[in-house]
């Protein structure tokens, strides 16, 4: 089993944070509001893919500009 270091929030934990958090409004708000919201859903998993893939994020180049670090390995 992996466990990520929970030390620090370093800029890959923030990235995923942000986008669990979206995900859920985009539930919420899908579920309560309008089902439109659930395309928020679409664009945060087409994020993640493409990070996960090419390693282009914007959501990641605005948080290392406030000043997130990427995680150093050891």
């Amino acid at each position: 089993m992996f466990l990520a270091s929970t030390k620090s929030w370093y800029l890959e934990r923030v990235v995923y944070f942000i986008a669990g958090l979206f995900s859920l409004v985009g539930v919420s708000l899908g579920t309560f509001v309008s089902p439109w919201w659930y395309l928020l859903n679409l664009l945060v998993g087409v994020n993640l893919v493409v990070f996960s893939t090419v390693g282009f994020c914007p959501m990641a180049i605005l948080l290392n500009k406030l000043g997130f670090e990427p995680k150093v390995r050891d």
